[in-house]
C-alpha cells in the first residue's frame, strides 16, 4: 500500500514529537503550574518559586503581554535605557590608565 506525501509527513511529525526529550517533561504539574488569588483591589502576589523561575528579585519588575485569546505571558522585565546612559559608568573607578598597546596586548592574550 502506497502512502501519500501528506500522511508520511504527519507520521514523521508525530514520531518527532513523541520522541522529544524536554527538560521539563519529568516535572509534575504543581512544579510549573501556579494558581494565584486576586485581591479585591485586583492585585496578585506571585509565589517565591515563580519569582525565582523568572529570575526576579524583590523590587524587580515583570512584563505582562496580553494575548488576543485571553491569555497572558509574563517574563522578567529587561532593564531599559539608552547606550548613552552606559557611557562613563566606570569613569573614576581606577587610577590606572591603559595605553592602546596595553589594551591590544590584553585583548590578544584573551
Amino acid at each position: 500500500m502506497e502512502r501519500s506525501l501528506y500522511s508520511e509527513r504527519t507520521r514523521v511529525r508525530k514520531a518527532i514529537v513523541s520522541n522529544a526529550k524536554l527538560p521539563y517533561s519529568k516535572m509534575k504539574a504543581e512544579d510549573f503550574m501556579a494558581k494565584l488569588s486576586v485581591t479585591a483591589r485586583g492585585q496578585v502576589t506571585f509565589r517565591k518559586k515563580v519569582m525565582q523561575h523568572l529570575g526576579v528579585k524583590p523590587g524587580g519588575k515583570i512584563e505582562l503581554d496580553l494575548l488576543p485569546d485571553g491569555r497572558g505571558v509574563i517574563r522578567a522585565a529587561r532593564p531599559g535605557g539608552k547606550i548613552q546612559d552606559f557611557f562613563g559608568l566606570l569613569a573614576g573607578k581606577t587610577k590606572k590608565v591603559a595605553t592602546i598597546e596595553e589594551i591590544n596586548d590584553a585583548a590578544a592574550r584573551g
